[in-house]
């Protein structure tokens, strides 16, 4: 006699699926998962995996493109900056000589096309400021670079004790409020008013910042790192070498870019004070401001101001150079 069975349903063949016989000939339940019932899920489940990694690699690979767009829409931008500021800044000069001034006051502030004629055109005018100009760059030059040295090495001085730093970094504080204009005059009796007392002036005007960014930089090491290289057992020289200073450089070439444009300052203050020997800029500005030649005296105001600009850009490409990618001063 032939019996009907009844269809299997979806859940009963689910059912029959996840149930084995044991050897005893009972069925036995087993850990494994159903898989009748949910074929049809499972070519779809893997279809999507695919898509997913695709797209989460499309998204990563798109990065360096969007930053290279990024760099691109910048370069513009920051090449018509500093050419929009000038000509806005050319502008407000105009507006003041023509604006504000009478034509019998102008010579206080001549124009821009009139210092350019009269103080850079002609070579009469500009030679002398150019020979000034070198020698103040000299004294500023040979002043940050004893300011460099003695502002690193007083630096790592300090941070070998804390008892150190409590004892010589007031007396940095010290120099650095102490008015410069003040102690000039005794500079000149002590060292005499040529070109040494110049060197000296732009020495204390611009040891101040790199004793600080330098200090701070040394400190600012991680603790991790340090517990690095104590489980190396690294001596302190090796410390200093290798971490210390290297985790520093951000720091110390800001403070050289600080320092640069102070020593710049200080050279052209030992200039209208020390007048002996060849004269400086700093000299040529104090004759040209009593001689009442006005475009004389921005063109020099000028040519000064340009090399500070220079030596702090110089100091800006070589602490790019030197940080590389790794800080973010290293990347801006």
């Amino acid at each position: 006699m032939t019996t009907n069975t009844p269809a299997a349903t979806p859940a009963d063949a689910t059912t029959a699926a996840s149930v084995t016989v044991g050897p005893s000939g009972e069925p036995s339940a087993t850990s494994e998962p159903a898989v009748t019932g949910s074929s049809a899920a499972a070519p779809a489940h893997e279809a999507k995996t695919p898509q997913s990694d695709t797209a989460v690699g499309a998204t990563v690979e798109t990065f360096p493109a969007a930053e290279a767009s990024v760099r691109t829409r910048r370069g513009p931008v920051a090449l018509l900056a500093p050419v929009g500021s000038l000509a806005v800044a050319i502008g407000l000069w105009y507006a003041v000589s023509y604006l504000l001034l009478a034509p019998a006051r102008r010579f206080l502030v001549p124009p821009p096309h009139q210092v350019l004629q009269v103080a850079v055109l002609d070579w009469t005018h500009l030679q002398p400021m150019l020979q000034a100009l070198a020698l103040t760059a000299q004294v500023a030059l040979a002043g940050l670079a004893i300011a460099a040295v003695l502002g690193i090495t007083g630096a790592v001085v300090m941070s070998r004790a804390r008892w150190l730093e409590h004892s010589l970094y007031p007396y940095a504080v010290i120099l650095q409020t102490v008015p410069i204009l003040a102690i000039v005059p005794l500079i000149g009796l002590w060292f005499g008013f040529g070109f040494t007392s110049r060197v000296i002036v732009c020495v204390l005007i611009a040891l101040f910042p790199m004793i600080a960014n330098t200090l701070f930089g040394l400190q600012s090491v991680d603790r991790a790192h340090h517990d690095l290289f104590t489980l190396q057992k690294a001596s302190r020289w090796a410390r200093l070498r290798k971490l210390e200073l290297p985790a520093a450089l951000p720091a110390i070439f800001t403070g050289l870019r600080t320092s640069s444009g102070l020593s710049v300052i200080g050279a052209i203050v030992g200039d209208m004070f020390f007048k002996q020997g060849a004269p400086g800029i700093g000299t040529l500005l104090d004759v040209y401001r009593s001689r009442l030649q006005s475009e004389d005296l921005f063109a020099a105001i000028i040519l000064a101001s340009l090399f500070g600009v220079a030596v702090f850009a110089l100091f800006t490409l070589l602490s790019r150079l030197a940080v590389g990618s790794w800080h973010a001063s290293g990347r801006s």
